[in-house]
């Protein structure tokens, strides 16, 4: 392992640069993943990173420590704390991080259920719809222009581990996914829908959720085969996207238990 003491050490420059860039992530095919859980994933699941970095601090941490044992081949660097700190976007590093590469988006459109997202511009958000999609048995996830980047460090936080588990499009033609879908489509909005528990939901459903303010955008709304609205309690206007897609893909997934 090489240790590195200075912020003008080259290395430490282009790692900096990349963890808080997000036009370089995708100019670049590559991002930056914080912490032994996010690690663990992406080792279980999509192959070892490109490079590890650590703080000096935490090389004494057992799970430091083994996942430095798995990843042994791995070009490692040993950040000074105060280095570190300028990586990591967490006010407590975790101590670890890693340089991928962004895994390819997949090639052919979905058959079964997929998850389409109109502009949803919060991290947090992306993140947990991701989970959530993934938590609900639902692989495809399909981002239209204007969303958080799904490959950021905030998104990936926020997906806790679950990219990896996943078939993740980014800057797609939305309208043009569902010119050939094959199964139903479903646009989720606040008011004036179908009940979402008057509705079968046992066949494949590409489900769309909007904007956080402005919601799903007029032309593409137009060209979903119906809307769905959650009831909602007197007085509520509407839910936060990520929570209203929670309550839509497990009444989907209800249903589908059910039977």
């Amino acid at each position: 392992m090489k240790s590195i003491a200075s912020r003008d050490n080259p290395g430490f420059k282009a790692l900096r640069a990349l963890a808080h860039d997000h036009r370089l992530q995708r100019a670049s095919g590559r991002t930056v993943i914080e912490g032994p859980h996010l690690l663990t994933a992406c080792l279980d699941h999509a192959g070892v990173p490109e490079l590890l970095a650590v703080s000096e601090s935490a090389l004494g941490k057992p799970e430091v420590a083994a996942l430095l044992a798995r990843t042994a081949a791995v070009e490692t660097i040993v950040l000074r704390d105060t280095l570190f700190h300028e990586i990591s976007e967490l006010a407590t590093p975790l101590g670890i991080l890693a340089r991928i590469a962004i895994p390819p988006q997949p090639a052919t459109h979905p058959l079964g259920d997929c998850l389409l997202l109109d502009a949803v511009q919060d991290a947090g958000n992306v993140g947990t719809l991701l989970r959530t999609a993934a938590a609900a048995g639902v692989h495809d996830v399909l981002l239209g222009t204007g969303c958080a980047g799904a490959w950021t460090p905030r998104v990936l936080r926020a997906g806790q581990g679950v990219h990896f588990a996943l078939r993740i499009r980014e800057r797609v033609d939305l309208a043009n996914i569902l010119q050939g879908y094959a199964g139903m489509s479903l646009a989720a909005v606040a008011h004036r829908g179908t009940s979402l528990y008057e509705l079968d939901l046992n066949a494949p459903i590409a489900w769309l959720f909007g904007n956080e303010g402005a919601g799903i955008d007029p032309a593409l709304l137009a060209a979903m085969q119906q809307r769905v609205t959650i009831p909602l309690a007197h007085g509520s206007e509407s839910l936060n996207v990520a929570a209203a897609a929670a309550i839509c893909l497990f009444e989907m997934r209800r249903q589908r238990v059910a039977n």
